[in-house]
């Protein structure tokens, strides 16, 4: 259409579909569209929303844009009218042949998306590094372990006697920091892990295996080998669950090793834990001095899978199935 991403306003948040699966939203544009043709036409503003998502339609007319036009929708007839400001009344034909070729093309589109749809992603972050937050200040090295790679940031606005205080406490708890996955001892099974309510009604599913490529093949069988080194997975011999591996391309170019949990996620009711109150974070902040915005990386994996519920979570490759033995994202 010609526009240009400086047009999209920012949108805070997700886009959900009637499966539970959500959708990055890009941003939002307000375009004047125009319904009918000839005499017929009718003008409103429409406010869309832009995403990446594979669809065999190139916009979705929501109802708020449909009752905006105090539109009547037939789909019986493929036919869509509204009130003209002359009085008259505008009318949308649709057509069989191209209604029945869009349909078709999102069945096609709704096979393919199931190897994508709730998958585990072993960092989230990747996806959308635009929108990871810069420092507002200059930042410079500071080591605070013994080894050479145990080195943060520290912000160059400190006083002397404010930084020596804060490297003094980051030294002091050095054990507290993970460079990397196997630096994560996790959370003692005693105070808390991951269970999975499936419903004892359900049959478990063990997935048909889909090929997938060499390059797919080796970046799986390399990121399964970090997952070992890091304890995060074990072997399952005899699964009753089990699922595809699937390789999902990062903006990087590299590929990103997910699971299709789909028919787990299916086996399980939704929980709709309530979220914190951020006004009440924000009152209890009152009066400190410093605030302290710590990035729990990869924190789904420091809570352990309950053992009952870990083989459940077996997935397959091409030599071995594996299970988590860590909470796994998208579960």
């Amino acid at each position: 259409m010609g526009l240009s991403e400086e047009q999209l306003q920012p949108f805070n948040g997700t886009l959900s579909g009637f499966t539970g699966e959500r959708v990055h939203v890009r941003g939002y544009v307000t375009l004047k569209t125009v319904f009918g043709t000839g005499d017929q036409q009718k003008s409103i503003k429409v406010r869309y929303l832009v995403i990446n998502s594979p669809s065999s339609y190139n916009v979705i007319i929501g109802r708020p844009s449909i009752n905006l036009l105090d539109a009547f929708v037939s789909t019986k007839h493929l036919l869509m009218k509204y009130p003209l400001d002359n009085g008259r009344v505008g009318m949308v034909h649709g057509d069989q042949k191209v209604a029945r070729e869009c349909y078709h093309a999102s069945l096609r589109l709704k096979k393919r998306k199931e190897f994508e749809v709730q998958v585990i992603d072993l960092d989230p972050r990747e996806d959308f590094p635009q929108e990871r937050i810069e420092p507002i200040e200059e930042v410079k090295d500071v080591v605070i372990g013994p080894l050479p790679h145990q080195i943060t940031k520290i912000g160059t606005s400190l006083s002397g006697s404010e930084e020596e205080i804060l490297v003094q406490l980051l030294r002091e708890n050095v054990d507290l920091f993970a460079w990397a996955p196997s630096d994560m001892p996790g959370i003692d099974i005693g105070v808390a892990c991951h269970h999975l309510a499936v419903r004892t009604s359900v049959k478990p599913v063990v997935q048909r295996k889909r090929k997938m490529g060499e390059e797919k093949r080796k970046a799986v069988d390399e990121e399964v080998k970090k997952l070992q080194e890091a304890h995060f997975i074990c072997e399952i011999k005899y699964p009753t669950w089990l699922a595809n591996t699937v390789l999902v391309k990062k903006a990087s170019g590299k590929w990103r090793m997910c699971v299709d949990y789909t028919d787990l996620n299916m086996a399980c009711p939704k929980d709709p834990y309530p979220l914190p109150s951020i006004d009440h974070l924000i009152d209890n902040a009152s009066g400190y001095k410093t605030l302290s915005f710590m990035d729990a990386y990869s924190g789904y994996n420091q809570i352990k899978m309950d053992p009952l519920d870990a083989p459940k979570t077996a997935f397959m490759t091409n030599q071995k199935n594996y299970h988590y033995r860590v909470m796994s994202f998208g579960l």
